[in-house]
């Protein structure tokens, strides 16, 4: 069982500095990533009102994984980020990153080519839960009942999670298409 970094699993309302902690985070991670195609702030802090972990998500859009991977991991660590390949089993063509170990967590750095379908997907269901504020306060209640389940158990929080994301993901690819 993987153990959630801090404790058990802490789902607070929306705070609305996350943005301004997105907007930071992702000024240091350029001076890393340089030519990234794309920094986008994902995740359920991102998504205004939605309750959510207090740590923030970013999605690093680059030109080159292998390249990525031989060149960003040194200076990552060097901003406090730990690499963790044995997340590359289930997130394949995915680098994986967090800040805080060994807690708690602050921020998570998912690092891909933005053909992986995982992007699409990422950006999907943030755009669907912040133009549907119904199915967000759902999320949002969800995960708190998750947190209070699971305690520190952050993979069966995660397995809770997958069934209403992959039903939102599905929504929203129906009503905003393929990008």
């Amino acid at each position: 069982m993987e153990r959630y970094g801090g404790g058990a699993i802490e789902v607070r309302d929306y705070d609305p500095r996350w943005p301004a902690l997105f907007d930071e985070e992702c000024e240091r991670l350029q001076g890393v990533f340089g030519p990234a195609v794309a920094i986008e702030h994902i995740g359920s802090t991102s998504v205004p009102g939605l309750a959510a972990k207090p740590i923030i998500d970013l999605l690093v859009g680059v030109q080159s994984l292998a390249l990525a991977k031989s060149t960003c991991v040194e200076p990552l660590r060097a901003l406090r980020y730990t690499y963790i390949p044995e997340y590359e089993t289930w997130l394949p063509a995915e680098l994986f990153f967090r800040k805080g170990i060994p807690g708690p967590w602050t921020h998570h750095v998912h690092v891909m080519e933005p053909s992986n379908p995982r992007w699409q997907d990422f950006l999907l269901f943030r755009d669907y839960l912040r133009a549907h504020p119904e199915t967000a306060s759902a999320y949002g209640s969800l995960k708190k009942s998750l947190a209070r389940a699971f305690g520190d158990d952050i993979e069966g929080f995660r397995n809770g999670k997958h069934a209403f994301v992959k039903t939102v993901t599905a929504k929203a690819r129906s009503e905003f298409g393929t990008r």
